[in-house]
């Protein structure tokens, strides 16, 4: 165990209904004694300034809080997009150097459906968009850090990074995508726990359906996954990193047909012995008993409606959270001086 708990942030994606600038972002973090803030996919009307990424790095100074960031997708869907996923990767890059991350978030594909051709393909274009960046990650000091998300298992991504070239690449691990490619939190950190640069905690209720199994994001520490043997087990493999709290709730549960034949022709070298460390996740699981609002729909636009149910939920659901992630998971520095 480390000398001291792992610091503790949040990923500001997690507040994206409440639409704040990076400065409110940032008093968020300071107000709840952070130790850390992952900005993710901003929405400042600023955020691709570069005057604006000197005054995030002079905030993060200021408020003594780490900062990493980053971009998203790097995937095209057609060979002859790749120069322009370049292109924008390192515009990326250039931009986390400015703000003083020691990273540059990445992310292959939205899901396993979502990537371009089969997976073998995917996987050798992301190297190949990887190491086209690697003059511009050594001169600026970054690390490209993969998401961990719902396109590739815990060993595809281990592949990519180690053809990419682990010194200058790495995985940012998040605990509620391997769940959607039948692999258990628990695997994905013992497989990757070399490369991991950045861990996000979200939780998941998973439970037995008549198509395979049912997957829900839930607030941390309401879930299925046993994140005090999680976060104990990080400690030991990556004693450095910094952990943040992600939920990201208000979406209706999603079903994994693996019970049906088609569904494997995404997985041609599926493993056996992580997929039955999976399911009995499932066995054990039920559907979420707790209060939520579900209008979170990916690609459908909020409705005006709910957006206040919304704001609230998210607000709510990222204080349980962090609570939670302090008192039980005994995560965080900051906020033990001040108590």
């Amino acid at each position: 165990m480390p000398a001291e708990p792992l610091p503790l942030g949040y990923n500001t994606y997690c507040l994206r209904a409440l639409r704040w600038n990076d400065a409110q972002l940032f008093e968020f973090a300071a107000r709840h004694r952070l130790d850390a803030i992952f900005l993710q996919d901003s929405l400042d009307p600023r955020a691709m300034e570069p005057e604006h990424w000197k005054e995030v790095r002079e905030m993060a100074r200021r408020l003594e809080i780490h900062l990493e960031t980053g971009g998203g997708g790097i995937l095209p869907k057609r060979a002859e997009d790749i120069p322009q996923s370049i292109a924008t990767l390192r515009r990326h890059i250039e931009r986390a150097a400015a703000m003083g991350s020691p990273y540059v978030r990445c992310v292959l594909a939205a899901d396993r459906a979502s990537l371009p051709g089969p997976v073998e393909q995917a996987m050798e274009w992301a190297v190949k968009i990887l190491r086209s960046v690697r003059a511009e990650l050594s001169g600026h000091g970054l690390k490209a850090i993969i998401e961990l998300h719902k396109d590739l298992q815990a060993w595809e991504l281990r592949e990519v990074v180690e053809a990419a070239g682990r010194d200058l690449t790495g995985v940012y691990l998040d605990t509620g995508n391997p769940v959607f490619v039948l692999e258990h939190p628990m695997t994905a950190l013992e497989t990757l726990a070399p490369y991991v640069e950045s861990a996000h905690l979200r939780d998941s209720v998973i439970y037995e359906h008549p198509r395979g199994v049912a997957v829900q994001w839930v607030p941390l520490g309401e879930g299925v996954i046993d994140f005090r043997a999680f976060v104990k087990r990080l400690a030991e493999l990556c004693p450095r990193v910094h952990v943040y709290n992600k939920p990201i709730t208000g979406r209706p549960p999603a079903v994994i047909p693996y019970l049906e034949q088609d569904f494997w022709k995404m997985f041609p070298r599926a493993r056996a012995a992580e997929l039955a460390a999976f399911l009995d996740l499932a066995r054990h699981g039920r559907p979420y008993e707790g209060h939520m609002v579900v209008e979170d729909i990916p690609g459908r636009p909020l409705p005006e409606a709910f957006r206040a149910a919304i704001q609230h939920q998210q607000l709510d659901h990222m204080e349980r959270g962090l609570e939670y992630a302090k008192k039980e998971l005994g995560l965080g520095r900051k906020w033990r001086q001040a108590a």
